[in-house]
């Protein structure tokens, strides 16, 4: 399997985990598989909860919007990145994190707002900066591992920051980038952990252990702990990408972050083909604030070769 079909398959596969596990969020566990019992049956882009069938949430979103400022600008910009989440955050998603969008509307410039929110509420670690990880993931990986995972933390600080969440964002970027050169990420996993930071390894270390399970998470998984440690479990213990993917929805509660997660992990390792075409036929990416733009396959795919190139 080539690069390229790897690096379309870390992007969409995040959109197509991201719109398949909308409808089933802050559900229970189970939900997914108690609606759609036959796996390959059909029907599973079901829409619903606000969602149309297809539609991607507020975490492609925003992996767009950083995407489309890495290939325009050249370059890692964060001033540009954040006015551009600051642009799609004014003009009324359907979704938006509290923290996110607390980040972006305090009136802060782009490298305050995040730290100010930070020393003001203490509590800045949830998965808002992993789940929008897999358009820069692609971009950084050809830049080594200590590159990616630096600007996986730069990225992530603009809203987030707790350097619990970078260091989160920092491993997916790492995984992304040794699956795209067709290695094993989880036998690689040692290695990464070596680069996090050491006030957050031990964490880190608990959640994606071979033998940690999803059902020992000490926090919901919308924190960034057990949200990464969610989707790593879904790729070890899974064959297939259909079959991740379930995995991921039917642990319930923050469903499509885990889900977008666990779809840009085995999207890379399955690569694009691997993603079932009754998934990405109904795929739609809205851009609120980008003058009524709707990406679906064909841009996202390009999007994804662009930013691999």
């Amino acid at each position: 399997m080539n690069r390229t079909q790897r690096s379309a398959g870390a992007v969409i596969g995040s959109a197509v985990g991201d719109a398949l596990g909308a409808p089933f969020e802050f559900g229970p566990a189970g939900a997914f598989s108690a609606r759609f019992p036959a796996p390959g049956a059909g029907g599973e882009m079901c829409g619903g909860g606000g969602w149309d069938p297809g539609e991607a949430t507020d975490d492609t979103q925003m992996a767009v919007l950083v995407g489309e400022s890495l290939l325009e600008r050249g370059e890692l910009d964060p001033p540009d990145i954040f006015a551009r989440f600051q642009r799609w955050a004014a003009s009324g998603p359907k979704d938006i994190g509290l923290q996110t969008e607390d980040v972006l509307t305090n009136g802060m410039p782009w490298d305050l707002a995040a730290g100010v929110h930070f020393q003001v509420n203490r509590r800045a670690a949830g998965n808002g900066s992993l789940m929008r990880a897999a358009t820069s993931a692609v971009r950084f990986a050809r830049d080594g591992q200590r590159a990616t995972m630096d600007a996986a933390r730069r990225i992530a600080a603009l809203t987030h920051g707790d350097r619990a969440a970078w260091e989160g964002t920092a491993v997916f970027h790492a995984l992304i980038r040794i699956t795209l050169e067709g290695a094993e990420p989880l036998g690689a996993l040692a290695d990464v952990l070596d680069l996090v930071h050491p006030d957050h390894r031990a964490r880190y270390a608990t959640v994606l252990a071979a033998d940690w399970h999803p059902d020992q998470a000490t926090e919901f998984n919308g924190a960034v702990w057990p949200c990464l440690g969610s989707a790593v479990w879904a790729l070890r213990v899974t064959g297939g990408f259909e079959e991740a993917l379930r995995a991921a929805i039917d642990l319930g509660g923050d469903t499509d972050t885990v889900a977008a997660v666990t779809g840009g992990l085995a999207g890379a390792y399955y690569g694009l083909d691997a993603i079932p075409a009754r998934w990405t036929a109904p795929l739609h990416v809205p851009l609120p604030g980008s003058g009524g733009r709707v990406l679906r396959l064909a841009q996202l795919t390009e999007l994804a070769q662009r930013l691999a190139a």
